[in-house]
């Protein structure tokens, strides 16, 4: 079973397909994309043991060829250098403005290849082919593309729709419980900011797709698509509604920044922590009652992932360093940093009304409870 989700843009429509099979088959999904039967294809040595041959092979019964650059695995790998390596292969592989890059991986990998191709000539066409639960359903959709920097993360990049999101729920298969549960980080989050009824769906049925239950995956997955897409629609530079989607960053964001974009801490887990965050503040300022935040919780620990910053491994700084990191965040407006709150599950909402003496003791306490 093959699912589409549209993203309607005004003259950059384009479509997310979801379900099985869809590395083997992507010869057929891209080929109308195509001028000329070539593309060239980006992709991590990781993804690129298990999917590389697969994705030549499903090409090349289109008659099309493909070339193809490996790039290191790991969040280090979305920096200046290494994209600059991809825009010179790009140009050295003579891709043209009509031609067609594929961004095989994570969501690292969609991100850099994504910056890479909304500057190549001005601007080229790419497909994104997400391997991971976490791009699969949030960073491969909306067209947010860019690289991290020694500032923080994500500051330096483009909006750059793709032509085309595969999101192929078999590559699931090949993921580790970590990877797999850090991407739930952000699928919890769509029922969080707006649907209530999805997120009492995962709590009855999150476990089943962790274990592997093919149709409850291919719902997860579109479900969170489509609550994106609605939103990107709506709002695709981020002016408003599109902030929504942040919620649980501003904290996430920080932490990632304190553990050095680090394995100690991946982009999923942070965004789960987060969440929890977010809701603990949302009740301290009484705007959703205490079992949100409780709910919450447990749902998380039932599922195994991080819940708490007990549960990053390492030195973490201060709770003045951190509001610090936060400062470093794109959300922040004329110095105010914004956060997503909520007035329950399914209610988030964009304020930066938020009292920094009650984040800094919220952040105080998460970081006692460490020891």
């Amino acid at each position: 079973m093959i699912e589409t989700v549209s993203v309607p843009l005004p003259g950059r429509e384009y479509n997310i397909r979801v379900g099985q099979g869809l590395i083997a088959s992507a010869g057929a999904e891209i080929a109308p994309l195509l001028r000329r039967k070539k593309v060239a294809v980006v992709t991590d040595e990781n993804v690129g043991a298990i999917h590389l041959e697969t994705l030549r092979a499903g090409l090349e019964a289109e008659g099309i060829t493909m070339t193809a650059l490996t790039l290191p695995a790991g969040e280090s790998t979305k920096s200046w250098p290494h994209f600059t390596r991809t825009v010179e292969w790009l140009l050295s592989e003579q891709v043209e403005r009509r031609d067609v890059v594929v961004a095989l991986g994570g969501g690292v990998i969609g991100d850099l290849v994504g910056f890479a191709a909304s500057v190549l000539r001005r601007g080229v066409r790419f497909v994104q082919i997400p391997t991971s639960l976490l791009a699969q359903v949030d960073s491969s959709v909306g067209g947010k593309t860019g690289i991290n920097t020694s500032h923080g993360k994500n500051l330096v990049g483009a909006f750059h729709q793709p032509s085309l999101v595969l999101a192929d729920t078999d590559a699931l298969g090949t993921l580790t419980q970590r990877d797999f549960l850090a991407g739930y980080g952000e699928v919890i989050k769509y029922g969080l900011l707006g649907d209530a009824n999805f997120f009492e769906w995962l709590e009855k049925n999150a476990t089943k797709m962790a274990a592997g239950d093919v149709d409850a995956r291919i719902y997860a997955v579109k479900r969170s698509v489509e609550m994106k897409a609605e939103i990107v629609l709506r709002d695709e530079t981020e002016q408003g509604d599109r902030a929504l989607l942040n919620l649980g960053h501003t904290f996430c964001h920080a932490f990632e920044a304190a553990t050095g974009y680090s394995d100690r801490l991946l982009h999923g887990e942070g965004v789960a922590i987060g969440c929890a965050l977010a809701f603990e503040l949302s009740s301290r300022l009484g705007l959703c009652p205490q079992e949100d935040p409780s709910r919450l919780r447990q749902h998380l620990r039932e599922m195994g992932t991080k819940v708490d910053l007990a549960d990053i491994p390492g030195d973490l700084p201060d709770a003045d360093k951190l509001l610090d990191l936060m400062g470093q965040d794109k959300k922040v407006v004329d110095g105010q940093l914004r956060f997503i709150l909520a007035r329950g599950i399914g209610q988030a909402f964009v304020t930066s009304d938020v009292p920094r003496d009650m984040v800094r003791t919220l952040l105080q306490e998460a970081l006692d409870a460490r020891r």
